[in-house]
């Protein structure tokens, strides 16, 4: 089975080696793709051969920063990305693929957002199907029909990071019963071709067998039967690193910690021509120069905007979703609850994720800040709402992380009135060179992202080699992926660990810590797994989390991951799982990263001190907490 992975991988080519050994900014204006082949055909190939290389490497952060500040007036980017959430890396990625010269930054880190923050669903939108159906709004409809094409994309371009999950709807009345499963089986025929599996009615008994925490009584009624459909499920913000990482791969100089501090007019009034930039970490600043900038910003790209001018009128309408994780006992390893209306109305799920269960999820007006927080309050809504359809206690104490996130919602900024805030994304150009867009939904963003290339290209005149190619283009680790992947890393590698007292310990690579890494990483797991077992780092941060040591140094090393919090909210999810288990693993986190970026002990303190007050974000204090004393 080894040789046939192995088989699937290519020999080094020249591209991948340019970027291993120069690590120079490149663009795709190469013999390998040319400027005829406008069809998609050789270009593509040459793209997947460039991301699947095994000895691909991405540029390292200063030689993306060396080919930003390099874009002068005189040759400037065509495209610079101010945003690293799922858009905009999206975005930088289908301009890299087409031939252009692209940047991106990123005030915090990639998916430091609401990209981190979301449901983790990939679906097509049955409220929307239900909204289209009873108001007859065609609008509404074609939103579901795009949604469950894209749906599709997500899952087949990152298939280690993306599965088919199936989600039951209780029903406690024979109208209901009925009800849920017309509207499901016409969700089944909108999706049409790209339906992941076809949804099924099952009785109270197997509802019960399927899902064991189910209530079958309460509140004066009796459960009739479940139907169950199928979404798309993911690990969001490891999808988001990859969109970044594939899109260095293929030539974007993307720069994380790096924050517009000013956008450049032509003659100090006309139109946008860069941006100066800061550099977070090092404090340094430089003006970066493009053809057009695309402003990705999410919810803060009202603040982009008004760089260029101080009265843009706002476009985004903020809205808050709070999340919960509880143990794994709540909810069966692959089955979901979808609870379509709550006692003031609201949608609430259940959801089986990495091995526990998330709750959510809110829907409030709110602020926009940083580091939004969840209200003690919504908490306990998540928590009542829930608690009316399990046969398991609920508890408060049980709660292992709660976290907040910001949708932008979006409102054409040259609209008349506030019913154009769209459950759709928007894109506009009400500066000249400064393309904006938002709204839309992590399911929609790889044609986001095309639509604001597009736009891009006609507001520069820009001249691209090949049409959009990022509908059949994997991330980093999805090409020639299999679910039987992990099996390799069970067989082939072991993981060598320090105990405590210097000893080193030879562990198996077990099927759990097999699993999670190719899940994560792909293809790109054996790296990893080599790291965990010839320089020693094998042993797992958290007692009960697959997270090893090795995982830490792969990701400064292949993933921009440049400080702790990147490590334990995003590269990891620790911080999302388990506040308690990620305030366990950051000191050694801080010293593998130390190790690996060369900090000094008064940075060390300070990415201690910055992570405690980020974890605290999640309720920390608050969640459950576990003194077992064994992580091994």
């Amino acid at each position: 089975m080894a040789r046939l992975f192995r088989a699937r991988r290519v020999s080094v080519t020249a591209g991948a080696l340019a970027i291993a050994v120069g690590g120079s900014y490149m663009t795709l204006r190469d013999t390998s793709v040319s400027a005829s082949d406008r069809g998609g055909g050789t270009a593509l190939e040459a793209l997947r051969r460039r991301i699947t290389d095994p000895a691909a490497v991405v540029p390292s952060r200063a030689s993306q920063e060396s080919s930003l500040s390099a874009a002068t007036s005189g040759n400037p980017l065509d495209i610079l990305v101010i945003g690293g959430g799922a858009t905009g890396c999206g975005v930088a990625l289908d301009a890299a693929t087409r031939g252009l010269r692209v940047g991106l930054v990123e005030r915090e880190d990639f998916s430091s957002g609401t990209s981190s923050r979301s449901t983790k669903l990939i679906h097509g939108g049955v409220r929307y199907l239900e909204k289209a159906v009873f108001n007859l709004d065609y609008g509404q409809l074609k939103l579901v029909f795009h949604a469950l094409l894209e749906r599709k994309h997500v899952i087949d371009n990152a298939p280690h990071l993306c599965h088919a999950l199936p989600c039951m709807t209780p029903c406690f009345g024979w109208f209901e019963t009925v009800y849920y499963w017309v509207g499901l089986k016409m969700y089944d025929l909108v999706a049409g071709r790209h339906l992941l599996h076809l949804s099924r009615y099952y009785s109270a008994q197997e509802s019960s067998e399927l899902f064991p925490t189910l209530a079958r009584k309460g509140n004066d009624r009796s459960l009739k039967g479940t139907v169950v459909y199928y979404d798309g499920q993911m690990n969001d913000s490891r999808v988001n690193v990859g969109l970044a990482c594939t899109a260095a791969l293929a030539g974007a100089a993307v720069l994380n910690h790096a924050e517009v501090v000013e956008l450049l007019r032509e003659n100090g009034k006309g139109r946008v021509i860069g941006a100066r930039i800061r550099d977070n970490l090092s404090g340094k600043e430089f003006d970066s120069y493009a053809k057009v900038i695309v402003n990705a910003g999410g919810p803060f790209c009202d603040s982009v905007r008004k760089l260029a001018d101080k009265d843009a009128k706002s476009m985004i309408c903020p809205s808050s979703g709070v999340h919960i994780v509880l143990p794994d006992y709540y909810s069966p390893q692959g089955m979901g609850l979808i609870v379509p209306k709550t006692k003031d109305g609201r949608v609430v799920f259940m959801l089986p994720w990495l091995g526990r269960t998330v709750a959510g999820t809110t829907d409030s007006n709110t602020k926009i800040t940083m580091l939004p927080e969840p209200r003690e309050d919504e908490i306990e809504f998540i928590l009542d709402a829930i608690r009316d359809y399990l046969n398991v206690k609920v508890r408060r104490m049980d709660v292992l992380s709660a976290w907040s996130g910001i949708r932008p919602l979006a409102m054409d900024p040259n609209a008349k009135n506030t019913e154009s805030i769209s459950r759709d994304h928007v894109v506009c150009e009400d500066f000249p060179g400064l393309v904006t867009i938002t709204g839309g939904k992590w399911t929609t963003y790889r044609s986001m992202a095309e639509d604001a290339v597009d736009a891009a290209i006609k507001s520069g005149k820009l001249n691209p080699l090949n049409k959009c190619l990022t509908s059949n283009l994997c991330l980093v680790g999805g090409d020639g992926w299999d679910p039987a992947f992990f099996t390799v890393l069970a067989q082939e590698y072991v993981r060598m660990k320090n105990t405590q007292n210097g000893t080193l310990v030879r562990g198996v690579m077990d099927t759990a810590a097999a699993k999670h890494l190719s899940h994560s990483y792909g293809t790109m797991s054996q790296r990893v797994a080599s790291i965990a077992q010839n320089e020693n780092l094998g042993k797992r941060l958290a007692h009960g989390y697959p997270y090893l040591e090795a995982e830490v140094a792969y990701c400064a090393r292949n993933e921009y991951c440049e400080s702790a919090v990147d490590f334990i909210a995003r590269r990891s999810r620790l911080a999302f799982l388990d506040t308690d288990a990620a305030n366990y693993a950051l000191p050694r986190v801080i010293e593998l990263l130390a190790a690996e970026h060369n900090w000094d002990k008064s940075r060390q303190n300070e990415e201690m001190e910055t992570a405690m007050k980020f974890l605290e974000t999640f309720r920390s204090s608050k969640n459950a907490h576990f003194h077992d004393g064994w992580h091994t």
